[in-house]
């Protein structure tokens, strides 16, 4: 019997609409670790930190979205930067050629989940 630690589930793949997105919050406290998982395939993923790296603030103004209309980039709603959804570097905007920090995750059981070893408040600290 596989067993799950419920403190590291982000998400159901189920959750994730065909090629969707959801956004997350782990951890408590003032500064939780907030982020966003990109579907890419039938069981494959990315997840990002929520932090625009120009504007310093989350990506998103409404709860789970992240994506262009067709869903092809994920997009900052404040300025319009462009991310790949694949490796969340900005090809448009005004953080050109930066990146988004990702969140490593794995997938179990149908099930997202930060991977083994993943520090939610390290990663929460987005002035590293």
């Amino acid at each position: 019997m596989l067993e799950i630690d419920t403190a590291r589930v982000l998400c159901t793949l189920a959750e994730l609409e065909t090629e969707g997105c959801r956004g997350f919050t782990v951890g408590e406290g003032d500064w939780p670790l907030r982020g966003v998982v990109i579907r890419l395939g039938p069981d494959s993923v990315r997840a990002w930190v929520n932090w625009c790296p120009h504007a310093g603030h989350a990506l998103n103004l409404r709860p789970h979205r992240f994506l262009t209309a067709d869903g092809a980039l994920i997009k900052c709603d404040s300025h319009g930067a462009l991310f790949t959804r694949d490796e969340g570097l900005c090809i448009a905007g005004p953080c050109a050629g930066r990146s988004l920090r990702p969140v490593p995750v794995v997938v179990e059981a149908g099930l997202v989940l930060l991977a083994p070893g993943v520090d939610p408040g390290e990663l929460a600290d987005v002035s590293r």
